[in-house]
Parts: structure tokens; sequence; C-alpha cells
């Protein structure tokens, strides 16, 4: 089964074709060896080009016809895994064959296929014109099913709120629930009252969409359970403790985590792995009316414990809570959740090196074994006893602001972890899901964050 897209795009990869044209990915020093071949280097000598990281030297034919490109890998490429990502925008149209050995063909492939990627909802698309002849031996349906999963998660946080609301994602979720077959169930609006899920209720009562928690399930019974968990906070105020404008500005992206997620559950369902899987993202956008939640507020969370509101700007951790609580009554073998969680993470780590949180030592061993070899970048910080006074109330169990503003990333996962007791495994990623600069596989925007080696990990459970 074809993989979902948010939005469709054309495939940049080709089988393999006797009519295209080579490019020679090269590192300076094979470039001095003659790797691209005598004619390719004499020309590459004449022009001056050193094969310097992401340039691009076009190799002329006969009669004014193209006859190969020559790429620079840099000196060490290793430190850019995903640089061939340049090459998807610098080719001209037709299709090419990569010659490489510094790096593997796979990443190579998988850069330039990422580097294809652009946000074309609200203008005229970007045609893909050049395309990448891939040999039988890889795995083409792998590269394509971590190509559309990723643009799933970028195009979902791109798309503005107006478009990309409780309600927009309630659709896309039941849309990916449909297209794979799984079971879906919502809960919506007063119902949570009702059915028990206070905190994202409170969080989300204040919009004109309605709060809701999405639920989806698939695969075999018997199998091992996993849960994964996404924040989908579609736009976040900050609520009466209102954030400033220009922290407003890329709340779009509050919901990065259920997009992740979602991106993430579809390569499994794509992938058809062997596991008993379960989808759930609370969807709200955290609005500021006559009913909004306020400063000094109590609830009681599903899990029963009550929580102090002392910021209304720490909703994602709330309505987190009433999901992990309802994820973890099922006992499974492993709950992931992923948020937009907190700016300590960012201020630690910086935007592209997401941390994640869990008490299990042999699963922090493999995602770190997995982030390597996906050159997918995570970082483990602890889940420090020493500030679990910091997460209790003076009047309530909880609170959702810890006062002092130190350690705010491990507290936010401390208080999560508060509702986690039945899962063999749990482990929290506090991701960005944007990328802030230019790269040479992704665009300035949205972005999947932990997934590949997320991927990589659970399938070893199948």
């Amino acid at each position: 089964m074809a993989p979902f897209q948010f939005i469709e795009r054309l495939v940049p990869f080709r089988p393999m074709s006797a009519d295209a044209l080579s490019v020679y990915a090269v590192t300076p020093a094979e470039l001095e060896a003659g790797l691209a071949g005598s004619a390719a280097s004499s020309w590459a000598k004449a022009a001056g080009f050193k094969a310097d990281a992401g340039n691009l030297l076009l190799l002329p034919g006969e009669g004014g016809t193209l006859a190969g490109a020559i790429f620079g890998l840099g000196a060490n490429p290793s430190d850019q895994p995903f640089i061939c990502g340049k090459l998807a925008r610098q080719l001209p149209a037709g299709e090419w064959r990569l010659e490489i050995q510094a790096l593997a063909f796979e990443k190579a492939a998988l850069g330039f296929g990422l580097g294809t990627y652009s946000f074309d909802s609200y203008r005229t698309p970007k045609a893909v014109e050049a395309f990448l002849c891939v040999p039988d031996t890889i795995d083409i349906a792998g590269l394509e099913r971590t190509l559309s999963a990723v643009f799933l998660a970028r195009d979902l946080v791109n798309t503005p709120t107006n478009d990309m609301g409780p309600d927009r994602l309630d659709a896309v979720f039941s849309s990916i629930a449909a297209h794979y077959g799984a079971t879906l169930s919502k809960i919506i609006g007063e119902e949570l009252l009702a059915r028990n899920f206070p905190l994202i209720h409170t969080v989300g009562r204040a919009s004109a969409q309605a709060p809701r928690l999405l639920e989806m399930r698939w695969g075999r019974k018997g199998t091992r359970k996993v849960t994964l968990v996404g924040k989908g906070v579609c736009f976040d105020t900050g609520g009466l403790d209102i954030k400033p404008a220009s922290s407003m500005l890329l709340m779009k992206k509050d919901m990065g985590g259920a997009a992740n997620v979602l991106a993430l559950a579809s390569m499994i369902m794509d992938a058809e792995l062997d596991l008993d899987l379960r989808v759930l993202v609370p969807a709200v956008e955290n609005s500021i009316s006559a009913d909004a939640f306020r400063p000094g507020d109590i609830y009681r969370s599903r899990k029963g414990l009550t929580v102090q509101i002392d910021n209304t700007d720490a909703e994602g951790r709330l309505i987190l809570a009433d999901a992990l609580a309802f994820a973890d009554e099922d006992a499974p073998d492993l709950i992931i959740d992923m948020a937009t969680l907190t700016g300590a993470a960012r201020v630690a780590l910086g935007p592209d090196l997401p941390p994640f949180f869990t008490d299990d030592e042999a699963l922090a061993a493999s995602l770190a074994l997995a982030a390597i070899a996906e050159d997918d970048p995570l970082w483990r910080l602890p889940l420090f006893k020493g500030y679990e006074k910091d997460v209790r109330a003076r009047v309530a169990d909880l609170t959702n602001a810890p006062s002092g503003g130190m350690a705010g990333a491990i507290t936010a996962a401390l208080f999560l972890k508060r509702f986690v007791g039945e899962a063999t495994c749990w482990a929290h990623f506090d991701i960005y899901a944007w990328s802030p600069a230019e790269k040479p596989h992704a665009a300035i925007g949205g972005e999947a964050q932990a997934i590949r080696a997320l991927f990589r990990h659970i399938a070893t459970l199948s």
C-alpha cells in the first residue's frame, strides 16, 4: 500500500536507466585522485572546482549537451550525511545516476529525496525535474516511506492554524486511519468531561473549535503493544498568561508532537510491522475567552492527581497528562510521547538536537544507537529525582509550572512521568519540530525529528 501523503508529490526516484547522466559525488581528495574520471577531473581543475561541500560543476558534452556533473562532498562527508539534498535543487532536469564512495548510497539518496521538499499549498507548486536513478538493490519502498512520513510532518507543521485547527487535524488523523484500515474513535467537546478527560477539556474549552481526543488502533492483538501520544495544540496564545506577539509567530507548530507521531505511525503501518499499535492525539487550541482557564485554578486529572495552574502557557503537559494516563491504562510494552513542550530544551540543546527522557536503560541505549545509525540526532537528559520536589504544589498534588525557571525540560518530564506507571517502558521527546535555518536536506520550516530513529527501534520489537 502506498504511503499516505498530506500533499501528493512526485516521487523523485526512478529505476536505473542507461540514459541517465552520471553525477560524481566526491571529496576533494577523491577529486584529486581522479575518481570522477580523467576528463572530468581535468575540467574541474581548469574551472577551479575544489569539491567543497554542496558545490556543483556541470560537465560539457559534444554539441552543447551535458555530459554529467561533479558534486562536492567536502573533506568530511560524515559531518553532513544528507548533503546530497542540495543536488535535488541544483541539477538540471533529467535522470541522473549517483557515483559515490564516501557516503552510503542509501543516505545520499535519502538526502536527495528530502531536498526535493517545498511547502507549496499556498503558491504554485515547484515541479520535480531532476530524478535520481536508484539500483534495484536499494529498498526504494523504504526510501519512499521515509520521505512520505517526513513530508507529512513538515506539511502539518507548516500549515497555518486557520487551515490546521483541531477540526482539520481531526480530519487528517481520520484520513490516515482510514488509509491504513485502523480503528478510529473520537471524544469531542463536553463528552471529554463525561468520559473523564478534564485537563484536555480545560485547555481547549475556550476555543471556537471543540477540544478532542483522537485515537486509532491498528495491528495484531497479542503482539507487542506500542502506544504513541502526540501533543496537538494547534495554536497556543498562552491563554490568560498571554504570550508576547513575537512568541506567537511560530505557534502554529505547537502541534508538532502530533505531526511527528502521525508521521511515525504512518511508517509503522506502511511497513506492516507486526505490532499492536495505538495512537492518541489530544487536539486543542489554547485560546482566550470568558471561558478560558485561569492561573490559580486547580483541576483533577484523569489519573486523579490534582494540578494547580500556575501558568496557562504550560498547557501542553496538561493535555498530555490525561492522554498518557489513558495510554497507561492499557499497560503497553512501550509508550512514546512527543511534544513541542519547553523552551528550556531549546536553550539546553538548540533546535536540531531533541532531548528524550526515560528511566529504561535498555531503551535509552537502543535509541542512542538508532539515532547514530539513522543520523537522526537525539540526546538523553535525566529524570533527576532531586527536582521532583519542584513539581509539587502547595495546595494540590502538582503544579503545571514550577517556580524559579530552572531545569524546565526536566521538571516538565517529571510532571509527565507521574501519569505513567503500568507501561513497561516510556520515553518522552521534547522536540522543536522546526528548522530555523536552511539545511541541505531541509528548508526553513516544519521538520520531522526523532521519527527515523524511533522507527528503527520500534522495528526491532515486531
